[in-house]
């Protein structure tokens, strides 16, 4: 798989999750098609597919054994050092820590997690 699948597998794990948990309408830019997101997100987003995938792979596919919060965490977590790369002084929010996130982005996380480890997983 190329980082452009990756990327775009991850992005639309993200807009199923925020779809589902947002509560309310979110900005349009939560959802925007890959066509529409940024170059930055884009490349972030294939980074941090990379990184749970080698996560997965790493652990011998034994993630499955680590909590919701933790696979949502991870996802966050490798979010936030995206985030650290491309801005450099990023506004308090999009650094926020796991604890401080609002739950819909905290499960949306975790289904990312999921999703991605799934593809991982069936491709072995």
């Amino acid at each position: 798989m190329n980082s452009v699948e990756a990327g775009k597998i991850f992005r639309e794990a993200w807009i199923e999750g925020v779809q589902k948990y947002h509560p309310g309408e979110p900005g349009s830019s939560a959802v925007a098609e890959w066509e529409d997101t940024p170059e930055w997100e884009k490349h972030s987003s294939a980074a941090v597919f990379g990184q749970i995938r080698e996560f997965v792979l790493a652990s011998d596919g034994n993630t499955a054994k680590l909590s919701r919060i933790q696979r949502g965490r991870f996802v966050a977590l490798c979010w936030i050092a995206q985030i650290h790369r491309h801005f450099p002084a990023p506004a308090p929010g999009q650094i926020a820590d796991w604890d401080d996130l609002p739950a819909w982005q905290q499960e949306t996380d975790a289904e990312i997690f999921d999703l991605v480890e799934q593809e991982v997983l069936a491709t072995l």
